[in-house]
């Protein structure tokens, strides 16, 4: 068994207790009556022309092992956020990757306040993506409470039924979705099922081995209406020259922000690229 469908598998078993149907209707009484999250694909693309970044506060990861296993999320969105960051992922998985739907809901809660004096502009929410391993849209509504802005589909770990029920749960609920591919076939699903933003992960996440010559050879395949983003393996800004030479608009980054002493410095270089 790949380390993928390792996941999924305890995915499915620990959300199996919480599974109830969930209608659109529900969804959108709830987008409603919440809070307007602000737009993660508005986001990635910056009016400068430069690399957004969606900076991702990752405990530990399967690859890599513990990172930063004492991390505050409200601490590490904060610096994310006077770094200049455009969007934060979160990691909501507690099994592999060390999160919790309370780090979201702490982090967009912590936005939501403002922190300064009367009179002083407070600093702007970043959108948040629910970083998980999505399989029903029980999974979207616990999202949207938690004021995501997006959630991740992973194309290769879900059939075209389970794609189209979270992409039409998502948009009931007002939110983003970022597809994440790693072929050619992955992303030809992705554009069938009418997505805006796509993600290749640099990382297979069958085996852990990480290769941006993937987003070169995949992003230019990209429909022009769509926002292309490049996941994991960042560690310069050459790293991300090579991203932004293919095509991408973003870069999703993790372990290389949450090791630095000072990510600001490394979102420069990224932003400089």
């Amino acid at each position: 068994m790949d380390k993928l469908t390792e996941i999924m598998a305890h995915k499915r078993r620990e959300i199996a207790p919480l599974l109830r149907p969930v209608f659109s209707d529900e969804l959108v009484a709830l987008n409603r009556k919440l809070p307007r999250p602000p737009s993660f694909l508005s986001a990635l693309r910056r009016p400068d022309g430069k690399l957004a970044v969606i900076a991702e506060i990752k405990r530990r990861s399967p690859s890599a092992g513990a990172i930063k296993a004492n991390a505050s999320a409200i601490d590490q969105a904060r610096r994310y956020r006077a770094a200049g960051a455009a969007c934060l992922s979160i990691l909501t998985d507690s099994e592999y990757f060390g999160g919790h739907l309370a780090d979201l809901v702490e982090v967009t809660a912590d936005f939501a306040q403002n922190q300064l004096a009367p009179g002083m502009t407070p600093p702007k929410a970043l959108p948040c993506l629910r970083k998980d391993f999505m399989v029903h849209p029980i999974q979207v509504l616990q999202a949207r409470e938690a004021g995501a802005s997006a959630i991740l589909i992973i194309v290769r770990a879900l059939n075209d039924d389970e794609i189209t029920s979270l992409h039409t749960a998502a948009t009931a609920a007002g939110l983003d979705a970022l597809f994440e591919i790693h072929n050619d076939e992955e992303l030809k699903r992705a554009v069938q099922h009418g997505a805006k933003i796509i993600g290749v992960n640099n990382r297979d996440l069958a085996i852990f081995k990480t290769d941006i010559g993937l987003s070169e050879r995949l992003i230019p395949l990209f429909p022009k209406n769509v926002v292309a983003v490049s996941e994991s393996g960042f560690a310069t800004g050459a790293d991300a020259a090579r991203a932004r030479a293919c095509g991408a608009h973003a870069l999703l980054v993790g372990e290389s922000l949450m090791k630095a002493p000072d990510p600001g410095r490394l979102i420069d270089e990224f932003h400089s690229a």
